[in-house]
């Protein structure tokens, strides 16, 4: 029976981007979930921490099977409920142009396109240059690798396909020409948002900043008749701070709190001990300082509070 290796592995979303998936590694033998995530082609963030990320939004799906294969190297893996919902979701990309496809067919045609956006990432295939033929990018390449064929690409991000291929990268560039001449520009075509949203995710992140944050509570509303009471006298503090302009004062026996604005013709009132389902609050405006009722009280009798 193999040893199990020293090695935990907690996979969870990552905290930026919508689909990437993050792996904190802890351990002994960490370095052996490393290596075979890194040839997996995920990318290293921080000490032990490596993120997938890809432009067809199939992260989940991709970590579940890296999960499988670590398994069964006997890791010990962890999916964190958030990231086995997203595993667990089937979704289809809207309005896909091949709609006969099966779910594992589109699958695999994001894959290939997944694997010419990591050729040219990884400096494998350089792209010589590119168009827009009215609809998409197109793009003409050569894999550098011994004997590597020049390509002619049409599409972006997860549509991105090899339509035709040439012996040579003369060859290639000269039928690219004669399709796009007046299109045509040297290099690479401009990051999509799709491909700068995946280069953002793979920058360098903080440890802290992988691991997952415990949920906070969710607010509740209640009906008015169920809610608690409050801190009435800390609102009103927040008030009289926040508004110079009104002043504060406390009636001497204590009962009473009245906040007056500077014009005297704005008032609230609010009653300390008063009974359930009274008036514990009043808000009034007048038309002059001692309209509709009688000016209150002078300060004399009252207390600054």
């Amino acid at each position: 029976m193999t040893p199990p290796i020293d090695t935990h592995v907690r996979l969870d979303t990552h905290p930026t981007h919508p689909s990437a998936v993050t792996a904190v590694l802890t351990g002994t033998q960490a370095h052996v979930a490393h290596l075979g995530l890194e040839a997996a082609d995920w990318t290293v963030v921080a000490d032990n921490v490596l993120v997938l990320v890809r432009i067809d939004h199939e992260e989940p799906f991709w970590a579940k099977c890296a999960a499988k294969h670590l398994s069964a190297s006997g890791i010990s893996v962890e999916i964190t409920p958030r990231l086995q919902e997203a595993m667990d979701e089937e979704w289809t990309w809207a309005n896909y142009p091949m709609p006969w496809c099966t779910r594992s067919e589109i699958r695999e045609v994001f894959n290939q396109a997944q694997k010419i956006h990591d050729d040219i990432r990884h400096g494998q295939l350089l792209i010589h240059a590119h168009a827009h033929d009215g609809h998409t990018t197109v793009a003409v390449g050569t894999y550098l690798h011994r004997k590597g064929k020049s390509v002619y690409l049409h599409g972006e991000d997860h549509l991105r396909q090899v339509a035709d291929t040439f012996d040579s990268a003369a060859g290639a560039l000269l039928a690219f020409e004669k399709v796009h001449g007046a299109e045509m520009r040297p290099g690479p075509a401009p990051l999509t948002d799709t491909e700068r949203a995946a280069a953002e995710a793979r920058a360098p992140l903080a440890l802290t900043a992988a691991k997952a944050e415990p949920a906070g509570p969710e607010p509740e509303t209640v009906p008015a008749y169920l809610a608690d009471a409050g801190d009435h006298d800390a609102l009103l503090d927040a008030f009289i701070d926040s508004h110079s302009e009104w002043e504060k004062w406390r009636t001497w026996s204590d009962e009473t709190t009245h906040v007056i604005h500077e014009s005297q013709t704005l008032r609230i009132e609010r009653i300390h001990e008063s009974p359930a389902h009274e008036t514990a609050w009043t808000v009034a405006a007048y038309e002059t300082p001692v309209s509709d009722r009688e000016a209150p009280p002078p300060p004399r009798c009252w207390r600054s509070c």
